[in-house]
């Protein structure tokens, strides 16, 4: 396996660690619809957060977060909006991110709520 997807994957295993840890439940994790996948589909309380994860080696050239690009966007609402109506949910969503840099032999893990506002 590539070296980034090696890296994706672990992102990923942390940011679930983190959501737990904070008191989230877990609902599903890579959803796919059409072209879009949903890295992790959370709920705490009567939220049900969409967690978009972008992991990188280095902040050289931008925070993880800065890697989402609105075509992503867009997929991912499609994609939750398919999810919501499709499992009959009456719940308030909420998409956020989860940026996690390698700092040497640990990792910076960064939960931005509502992230797609700040677009």
């Amino acid at each position: 396996m590539a070296q980034h997807n090696e890296l994706g994957k672990k992102g990923e295993e942390l940011a679930v660690e983190f959501l737990l840890k904070n008191g989230y439940d877990i609902i599903e994790r890579n959803y796919r619809f059409d072209k879009a996948e949903v890295d992790i589909i959370a709920k705490k309380d009567s939220i049900l957060a969409i967690i978009e994860v972008k992991t990188r080696s280095t902040v050289d050239f931008g925070n993880p977060q800065d890697f989402v690009k609105p075509k992503q966007i867009q997929r991912l609402v499609k994609a939750v909006d398919e999810y919501v109506n499709l499992n009959r949910l009456d719940v308030e969503v909420r998409f956020d991110i989860i940026g996690i840099v390698k700092q040497g032999k640990t990792f910076h893990v960064e939960h931005l709520e509502n992230a797609f506002y700040h677009f």
